[in-house]
């Protein structure tokens, strides 16, 4: 007898493709717009098309889902639609991330800015073309952000049902913004502490990651307090359990998976939780051949691997490897601590699981 793998939360109830369908929908209707007022607006739309289309792993709309189920609320296709709102925000994040950090690719492609860049310099246009693609992605990332909200709104959702949302919606924003403003803060000032690693990872990725896509469906679903609460619990530790896994990735992880090139988050000077659990141990001579690499973006591979049998050696990978562990089992026990539907209690279960295993 032969067993069907098991589906994941993600593609349970047909959510990607209800998702994918949504975010598609509604860039039809803002092509259509912005071609209508100036032709040359077209490779904006081509680029948020390729960007919001061409991949991602759909995992805050699947939080936010369950979490709306697990509330108790009726499915709708107005529910899916107004969740896809978070893949918006992701990419306004992330598009602004890449060009913070002057990453070159995202999911194997060239960052947006880049993708300006070259548009510039292959039209022979005048000015600066890296000026152009920087000043392009600045403001792809900003439409992304007002088209997350335009998106929510726009649902069909019962406008009270999306005032009880609208606060959570906010927040999220807010403090994925200022998150990103203390990583960059920190780069800046070195500061090198496991304290202000977890406090960065905590605002620019782990609560917009699971917590609040969390609460926001729970008050779509007009959750008791004790679901909230139980849900903040469950979905903290966990969103720090995935930046977690994230950082490692980011050094050791293998590019065809990654998206990016081996060694990225070294050469832009991430201080990570790898980064400053390394520091704390590795003596003073490992110290500055760590400070020295770290932020270096002509590190050549050689100087990755330097830098990562240092990281390894050091203990922090085992020690990052055990506080995923941890934060994960944490996070499934604060779950059980309430009474769920039984089909999102086990999607949210899977979904911990999914967030933070080691690739095969």
């Amino acid at each position: 007898m032969t067993y069907a793998a098991p589906v994941s939360p993600v593609d349970r109830a047909g959510l990607r493709q209800r998702v994918d369908k949504a975010l598609a929908d509604f860039l039809v209707t803002r092509r259509a717009w912005m071609t209508d007022v100036d032709a040359s607006l077209a490779p904006l739309a081509d680029a948020v098309e390729a960007f919001v289309l061409g991949g991602g792993k759909r995992l805050r709309p699947a939080f936010a889902y369950w979490g709306y189920r697990g509330a108790g609320g009726i499915d709708t296709e107005q529910v899916a639609t107004a969740l896809a709102a978070l893949e918006f925000v992701q990419a306004s994040a992330l598009i602004h991330d890449d060009l913070i950090d002057r990453s070159d690719t995202r999911r194997g492609e060239p960052a947006v800015h880049l993708r300006f860049t070259a548009r510039h310099r292959s039209a022979g246009w005048d000015g600066d073309a890296a000026g152009f693609g920087d000043a392009a992605a600045i403001l792809l990332g900003d439409l992304c952000l007002v088209w997350s909200d335009e998106l929510l709104h726009s649902a069909g959702l019962d406008p009270h049902t999306v005032a009880r949302a609208r606060p959570i919606f906010d927040q999220m924003r807010t403090e994925v913004t200022v998150g990103q403003y203390l990583d960059v803060l920190t780069q800046a000032t070195g500061d090198t502490s496991v304290e202000r690693a977890g406090k960065v990872a905590r605002y620019k990725s782990a609560k917009y990651t699971v917590e609040r896509p969390l609460l926001l469906g729970a008050a779509l679903a007009d959750a008791t307090p004790e679901i909230h609460a139980a849900y903040s619990a469950y979905g903290l530790p966990l969103g720090e359990a995935f930046q977690l896994r994230d950082d490692v990735l980011g050094i050791f992880g293998d590019p065809a998976q990654t998206g990016k090139p081996a060694g990225d988050d070294l050469r832009e000077g991430k201080r990570t939780y790898l980064v400053a659990a390394a520091l704390e141990t590795v003596g003073n001579a490992g110290r500055e051949v760590l400070l020295d690499g770290l932020g270096d973006a002509g590190l050549d591979d050689a100087g990755v691997a330097r830098l990562r049998e240092l990281i390894g050696t050091s203990g922090a990978l085992d020690r990052a490897e055990q506080r995923i562990r941890e934060l994960t089992d944490t996070a499934l026990a604060a779950l059980s601590t309430v009474d769920l539907d039984t089909e999102a209690h086990q999607a949210l279960a899977d979904l911990a699981i999914a967030a933070t295993r080691r690739p095969a």
